[in-house]
């Protein structure tokens, strides 16, 4: 599937550059029916507001960082997912579902050089943007998919 692979990618990348925020990979904030607000972002055990506050974290709160990314995996979640306000993908291209992914690595904060070295669990739920499912094209500066749902925790 393409979709993940280009997340994946372009994810690492804003990782290492804040040149874009983090906020332009997310849904845009809403609440469901219950009341519990979107996208849902978890920073080890600790529940994140948005995309905003969470780049504030990374920007203010936590040192320059390398990760090395040592496995993915992804699996469809719902195959006949249809972003809210939009008709969805023709069906043909794939692209109306939701897809887990999961990725687990090592990652030192701070001097690279004198850092320890720690394990990190990431799991991301990618939904179609309703954006890009509204124009039915792919545009060169519109995602085609949006964290909904992320949980990062350092493991060791």
């Amino acid at each position: 599937m393409a979709g993940p692979d280009h997340g994946l990618d372009h994810a690492a990348t804003i990782k290492i550059s804040t040149n874009e925020p983090l906020s332009s990979f997310y849904i845009t904030p809403c609440a469901m029916s219950g009341g519990k607000s979107l996208p849902s972002i978890s920073f080890n055990g600790e529940q994140i507001r948005n995309a905003t506050v969470l780049q504030a974290r990374f920007d203010d709160q936590i040192p320059a960082a390398s990760y090395e990314v040592k496995c993915y995996d992804c699996h469809v979640v719902n195959p006949n997912y249809v972003a809210e306000g939009t008709e969805g993908w023709p069906a043909k291209t794939g692209k109306n579902m939701t897809i887990l992914v999961a990725v687990n690595g090592c990652v030192k904060f701070g001097n690279i050089d004198e850092a320890k070295q720690r394990g990190f669990s990431e799991t991301f739920l990618l939904v179609p943007n309703p954006v890009a499912a509204a124009n039915k094209q792919r545009a060169k500066d519109v995602k085609e998919w949006l964290i909904q749902t992320q949980n990062f925790r350092i493991v060791v």
